[in-house]
Order: structure tokens, then sequence, then C-alpha cells
């Protein structure tokens, strides 16, 4: 019988779902957020080589957003998990059931004595159609896409994710999403359409998602302001082969 948390490994010691990467990763899992994330989470996020990249996080990051950004997804992890354990009652012999998101997202590295340092995070939501350069037309497909059940093929999702600069360039972020695109996005929650959204010169996480197939669509300025700064940004679009 498959599990409804199929492809989903279990740690023996801890219950905790995870999926692990393939060689030469293979000591790079990725795990639902822990409480515990928050100081790691702001050492990372207060180093320059990450948030220069990233839109939302305010910086000085301090005790406070990181508790209040580790509650909150930790709660929509657990809110999936809960989702899937009620499943596997309900349908004990299937078929696996569609869900809206993915419950690991936070990348650690496996130490050779068990324990495990964070990396980074990488999620899948539905698209805030950045690229739309309408804002009442951006607020409707918004909404439309919202509505739309879990599993529907029509939903456009997008992907976010920040990794350690102590880790860049090693192939990790590109085999973290083609991951979480072929054992989770694509036959659990039904993804055949998604965006990425950088800031215009992040070369770096332009080809990790080309390297995942993703076709840059070019530059885009929609007015973002990010910490006091104008962003121009880049579209990179994924669309699932029939």
């Amino acid at each position: 019988m498959t599990s409804q948390l199929h492809p989903l490994e279990i740690n023996p010691q801890t219950g905790e779902p995870f999926l692990r990467l393939a060689a030469p990763h293979q000591n790079i899992i990725v795990t639902p957020p822990r409480q515990g994330d928050q100081s790691v989470t702001i050492q990372h996020i207060n180093d320059p080589a990450i948030y220069r990249w990233l839109e939302n996080p305010p910086i000085p990051y301090l005790p406070e957003h990181a508790n209040s950004w580790i509650q909150s997804v930790r709660k929509e992890s657990d809110v999936t998990l809960e989702y899937l354990r009620k499943s596997a009652e309900e349908f004990p012999d299937g078929p696996l059931q569609f869900v809206d998101a993915c419950p690991v997202r936070h990348i650690r590295e496996v130490k050779e004595d068990g324990t495990d340092d964070l990396l980074g995070d990488v999620n899948f939501r539905r698209s805030p159609f950045e690229e739309v350069l309408d804002e009442v037309e951006r607020k409707q497909m918004q909404e439309d896409n919202a509505k739309k059940q879990a599993g529907d093929p029509t939903i456009v999702y997008a992907i976010g994710d920040w990794l350690a600069a102590s880790h860049h360039g090693r192939g990790i972020m590109t085999a973290a999403i083609g991951l979480l695109m072929t054992a989770w996005g694509i036959p659990r929650m039904g993804v055949r359409h998604v965006v990425a959204h950088t800031f215009a010169g992040n070369i770096g996480s332009n080809r990790v998602f080309e390297k995942n197939g993703f076709v840059n669509r070019g530059l885009f300025d929609n007015g973002k302001i990010a910490r006091g700064e104008k962003k121009i940004m880049t579209l990179l679009e994924w669309k699932h082969e029939q």
C-alpha cells in the first residue's frame, strides 16, 4: 500500500518526513521547518549575499522577524501533513490525494554525526503574477488563481528560494528545485505551470532555474521597490510537456 506521504521518507528517530537529494548531494535533505531554525535563519538572511536578492525580509533581520516567519511556515507545513494523514485514513488504498503545498522546504546538510545544519529554503506558492503590469488585472488573476482547487492543472505556481552563501556554486539549489518539482510538485500537487521572479542581475539564480528547464522570458518593470530601491525583475517560466 502506498502511503499518502509518498515519496517522503520518514526519519525513524524523529518521525520527521524528508526528501533526500541524489548523488553527489546525498548528504543534503529537505525537511519541514523546525522550531529552533530561527537563529540560523537570522544569520543567513542578514548576509548581504542573500538579502540583496530577496524582496520581503526586513534588514536588519531580527529575532522577532525570524520567530514570526518560522511559526508561519511551520503552520503551513503542519496543515499539509495533517491533511495527508487524514487522507491516509479516508483513502487507505489510494489514490494519492493532491495537495496545494509541499510540506518540506528547509534545505539541510547532514553531518557525519547525524546532526544537520540549515542551509536554505525553497517553496511553492500560487503565483503573484508580478509580470502583469496592470494592477487591476494582476489582482484579478491572483484571485482567480487562488480559487482553483488543488490539483487543477491550470494553477500557476511560483517558486522562491535562498541558499547559504557558503554553499553557492555547488549545484545544491539546482538539485533541490529539480527534486521538489519531479518528486512532489508534479505528482502530488499537479503542477503544470511554474514561474520564478528574480531581481535583474541575479545570474546565479537564473541559471539554477534554467538548468531545471525554465525559459528566461526577459526583464520587466512593474514598479517594484525593495528596501527603498527600485528593482527591475526577470521572469522565468516552466510549463509541463504534454
